[in-house]
């Protein structure tokens, strides 16, 4: 079967969704709530709602990630298809109570819900069959320079049954034989330099070979350069982050509206976590350390106190080990838990300190220690820190330093409206996902997870 006859059986299943989904909506929408509006709908204006209905769970299921039947498990599929259908079912309810001037009944869209969660189930499991029956693995070929274990990535991720790994190889052998690459469907290629890099694209696609690249942080830099004319040429401007005015006007509106709806909503909570962090030793509430931010700043932030009072009285900063770390109180662990935790940064955000978008801010010390060993760790404060970011929704608190650094700069290279609402609704599903609350090893202060060269052959 040719890549279009694959792309188009696998939207057809993917729209086949969309389709299961919304029925039981529709059946919701027309069999109850069209009632209940107070000025009567027309035929078109009540198919207006459905394919409202339709497109919103479009948007949410991609950001999601609710359609990869081909990479990712049953369970996960459901759980992101439902996360997006009961985000889109509220936003809907909410535009019908408005319809119907008045708060209507619940019931029938909790009915419309546990439909949802039948048909989600029903269509994952046999849409990945038929997925994995109908295209057999991809052959597969690795090569590599200064990032080697991806073939132990893809079994870690479960996607053996995508990817047949067939050989493995380092940059230098595959040069010398680029014609064992002629078989494969599919080549990833680690952490290699440009120049050799380039070589294997242009042979790859030349033969029609699907390429995967694990990025250098070279090329994330370049990933923001923007494009002009010069000398009668096509060039590439590339420069330290310079978002445009508007942006940042409209970023900053946004995190002063937004934090300021936040902290109303969640005000009960703040008086319930104070009280019980209260009753359990006595402590302070809130817990302030200095982070950094953009061009360097510094800046205290703002969390619950989930530690014990004295957990560094050592004076040495660490970071955490997770559910092994016995500095963690009891109610530490629930909030951490359920990211309660993060809730005070709101007030940094309505301060100015932090946006909602943007790198995680370091505590000085470990990026100190980071920087020691890969310099280019810096790059990352070229735009003010965030209460979440790529790293924080593609990646988990154990990712090492260098992936987080490539995570913040694709942010950095692709930083819009658009991708910080994007990155707002997928932090949401990042918070029931216990992997990425993991901690580091026991006795790694830095979290490097691996040695880098100090020689900036990593870029």
């Amino acid at each position: 079967m040719s890549k279009l006859q694959h792309n188009v059986w696998l939207r057809s299943v993917k729209l086949l969704a969309v389709l299961c989904m919304t029925l039981p909506f529709a059946a919701c929408w027309y069999g109850y709530y069209t009632f209940h509006v107070v000025m009567p709908l027309e035929w078109s204006g009540k198919l207006v709602i459905v394919l409202l209905y339709a497109a919103l769970y479009i948007a949410l299921g991609n950001v999601y990630e609710a359609f990869q039947i081909s990479s990712q498990k049953i369970a996960s599929i459901v759980f992101s298809q439902m996360l997006a259908a009961m985000i889109a079912d509220g936003l809907i309810y909410l535009l019908i109570c408005l319809l119907a001037k008045r708060f209507c009944s619940l019931i029938p869209g909790i009915a419309a819900i546990a439909g949802q969660l039948v048909v989600s189930a029903l269509w994952a499991f046999c849409a990945q069959k038929w997925y994995y029956k109908t295209f057999p693995p991809l052959a597969t070929a690795i090569v590599y320079d200064m990032r080697p274990g991806i073939e132990e990535m893809i079994r870690e991720d479960n996607l053996e049954k995508k990817y047949n790994v067939k050989i493995t190889l380092d940059i230098q052998k595959c040069l010398k034989n680029m014609e064992v690459l002629r078989q494969m469907d599919v080549v990833f290629l680690g952490g290699i330099h440009s120049h050799e890099r380039n070589k294997i694209l242009k042979y790859c696609v030349e033969h029609d070979i699907d390429v995967f690249v694990l990025p250098r942080v070279g090329d994330l830099m370049m990933d923001a350069a923007r494009p002009t004319h010069m000398f009668h040429l096509s060039v590439l401007k590339v420069g330290r982050s310079m978002a445009s005015p508007e942006y940042l006007f409209v970023k900053r509106a946004m995190d002063i509206v937004l934090s300021l709806i936040a902290l109303l909503i969640t005000s009960p909570l703040f008086l319930v976590i104070s009280a019980a962090i209260k009753a359990t030793d006595g402590g302070p509430v809130f817990y302030k350390q200095c982070r950094l931010t953009k061009d360097g700043r510094r800046f205290d932030i703002i969390k619950f106190r989930s530690m014990k009072v004295d957990a560094e009285k050592d004076g040495v900063a660490r970071l955490s080990t997770g559910e092994a770390d016995d500095r963690i109180t009891p109610v530490g662990r629930v909030i951490r838990k359920f990211r309660l935790d993060e809730l005070p940064q709101l007030i940094n955000i309505l301060k100015g300190d932090l946006s909602i978008c943007g790198p995680r801010p370091e505590r000085p010390e470990i990026a100190a220690q980071y920087c020691e060993t890969l310099p280019e760790f810096a790059l990352r404060l070229q735009v003010k820190a965030g209460l979440t970011g790529y790293a924080q929704v593609y990646g988990k608190y154990n990712t090492s330093p260098y992936d987080k650094l490539q995570m913040d700069l694709m942010y950095i290279a692709h930083q819009g409206i658009l991708e910080d609402l994007k990155l707002m609704l997928a932090t949401v599903k990042v918070l029931f996902i216990p992997e990425s609350t993991e901690g580091i090893t026991e006795g790694e202060t830095t979290a490097m997870g691996q040695d880098y060269p100090k020689d900036g052959t990593m870029v």
